[in-house]
């Protein structure tokens, strides 16, 4: 199967250097000087890492024969993908592996599907089309995720009230204050 590991970014400098997004918790192997990337669209490449460095975070690539910026800036969007196998890890999923599984609460009702896993500040996050067509975005946890079941074609959510939008309706927001109340409360 195919997978993504990085989008080609904005160019950076005048030599041909890209900025990358990066899908992948593996970049210093994936973009090795010498990697030969298959690209999406394939008419763009293949691409050969020549040189990489990271900067404030962010990786910087540069690519054989890309060596102006004018080039540089004509791989923006273009996908970096290789050739994997299916991940063996129990609690590990590529984004291409949980598109499209149906979207279930514990008692079995359909709530919608996943579109994607979109990286997040503390944790993964599932992006789910519900029935209704909203797009929800739920936390990637065990707590709320308890079942992750690819052959079956599913996934469980355990979702706290109003997560979903089908619950807006049913949210109770309280204005109370805590804490003890003052003589003006009183009046």
């Amino acid at each position: 199967m195919r997978l993504t590991v990085a989008r080609i970014g904005k160019a950076h400098g005048l030599k041909g250097e890209v900025a990358l997004d990066l899908f992948t918790d593996d970049p210093g192997t994936r973009l090795a000087v010498g990697a030969r990337l298959d690209t999406q669209p394939a008419s763009a490449g293949p691409l050969t890492v020549e040189r990489t460095r990271v900067q404030n975070g962010r990786w910087h690539v540069a690519f054989a024969g890309v060596d102006d910026r004018t080039r540089a800036e004509s791989l923006r969007g273009i996908e970096l993908v290789v050739d994997v196998e299916a991940s063996d890890e129990d609690d590990a999923w590529y984004s291409h592996e949980l598109e499209g599984l149906r979207v279930e609460l514990e008692d079995g009702t359909v709530v919608g599907e996943v579109l994607a896993l979109q990286d997040g500040a503390a944790h993964d996050l599932l992006v789910i089309r519900e029935d209704g067509g909203e797009r929800t975005l739920v936390p990637f946890v065990t707590a709320i995720v308890p079942v992750v079941d690819v052959p079956g074609g599913r996934v469980v959510l355990t979702p706290p009230g109003g997560l979903l939008a089908r619950d807006a309706a049913n949210l109770v927001v309280s204005d109370e204050t805590s804490g003890p109340a003052s003589a003006t409360d009183e009046d």
